[in-house]
């Protein structure tokens, strides 16, 4: 059996893909599966899916979510803490610097012509992320209309409401239609097994406060009664999260600009404009509103509260889904689930193909990304740094 994977690998790998994770929260995911997945062989498709499926019925944001849930299932507690660091601390990075700059000279520094080249590549990383899936998602007729139906239901309609109903409508399809089946590929394949930590709930929890708690400490040494409020403030935002970070805005504007007017409006404005031309999770905006409060505490307080309480809620789901994902009834509903989370991937990559500049260009690189990715297994994070330069060079 394949050993487990080390600690200072999990970072690393997570590292690496935070540093170009660009096009939104379902391209991170992409890019996810792309490494842990379809190179690395971590896990499998269907645990994959399962984390998907579960990240997006939990509050907070989902790529962050299906990290740490990557993280639990390979390693515990720890390694959920180890990769929700490695995931978020690019990103935090860069909006710092960022931010820094804009208050120093009131501007975004201009990036335009990378992300033209970053869109039809990411748009490519979805597809094929999605078709990867597909191969052991989809295997019969009936798998093929579900995908199809929650691929049309998210373009037509869309919204957090439209995703919940998906993903509970085609659990409750797949119970009534394979729940007297052998489901295929059912429980955590050979070398997952091998990988997945026996940890508890409760000492998973143990092993993430610790790091936890040294990590909040410095935020206490500068105004320690603001520093709380900050994190109480976005701690409490982010348990009503759901439906994606662009739900999230105007929740996050409303208290942050009319309720505590801690920034201004325009502020604001730039803050959510330099979380999309960062890599990562756009709510790594948060550092910024922390930053313009208590400064670089501030900064630090308002990131753990964003993410802190959806990441213990995810370790703490994702270990009672190890615990009865064995039943019957579950694995019967999870087939279903799981070619509905697919054909919303495929509709993702539509929606984020339609931002791409309308040139030929584009095409050529969405092409050559889906190329490299399918027929020579390049690594997404490859591919990506690539096609920026290619859009830096010749839109």
């Amino acid at each position: 059996m394949a050993p487990a994977v080390s600690l200072s690998t999990l970072f690393w790998i997570f590292f690496k893909i935070a540093c170009t994770s660009f096009g939104g929260f379902m391209a991170t995911i992409s890019v996810v599966e792309n490494v842990v997945v379809e190179r690395k062989k971590l896990l499998s498709h269907q645990e994959m899916l399962d984390g998907i499926s579960l990240a997006s019925l939990l509050p907070g944001p989902v790529a962050v979510n299906v990290v740490v849930y990557v993280g639990y299932r390979l390693r515990g507690g720890l390694g959920a803490l180890i990769s929700a660091l490695a995931i978020v601390l690019p990103s935090l990075s860069f909006i710092l610097i960022l931010s820094i700059a804009y208050f120093r000279w009131g501007q975004v520094p201009a990036v335009s012509k990378l992300f033209m080249g970053f869109i039809p590549a990411m748009t490519a990383i979805i597809v094929a992320a999605a078709w990867n899936m597909s191969r052991k998602a989809i295997v019969g007729i009936r798998e093929a209309v579900l995908a199809a139906a929650a691929a049309a239901i998210l373009l037509g309609v869309g919204g957090f409401f439209s995703t919940l109903a998906i993903i509970f409508g085609a659990g409750i399809a797949g119970w009534l239609m394979f729940r007297g089946q052998q489901t295929p590929g059912a429980g955590p394949s050979a070398p997952a097994k091998a990988k997945v930590a026996t940890l508890s709930a409760h000492s998973s929890l143990s092993l993430l406060t610790p790091g936890l708690v040294s990590s909040a400490v410095p935020l206490l040494s500068f105004e320690p009664h603001l520093i709380l409020q900050v994190f109480v403030t976005f701690a409490s935002m982010s348990l009503m999260l759901f439906g994606g970070a662009y739900v999230f805005i105007p929740l996050i504007q409303e208290i942050v600009v009319q309720g505590h007017g801690w920034v201004t409006q325009q502020e604001f404005i730039d803050a959510v404009a330099m979380g999309q031309i960062t890599p990562g999770p756009i709510l790594v905006s948060a550092a910024f509103i922390g930053l313009k409060i208590a400064g670089l505490s501030g900064a630090l307080a308002a990131t753990l509260g964003i993410y802190l309480p959806a990441a213990l809620l995810m370790v703490a789901s994702t270990h009672m889904l190890e615990r009865i994902r064995r039943a019957r009834a579950i694995q019967a509903a999870l087939r279903g689930v799981r070619p509905a989370v697919v054909g919303m991937i495929f509709a993702a990559a539509v929606v984020v193909g339609q931002t791409a500049p309308p040139v030929w260009l584009s095409i050529f690189i969405f092409v050559s990304a889906l190329f490299a990715l399918l027929r020579f297994r390049v690594d997404a994070v490859w591919v990506i740094p690539t096609a920026g330069l290619m859009g830096w060079a010749l839109y």
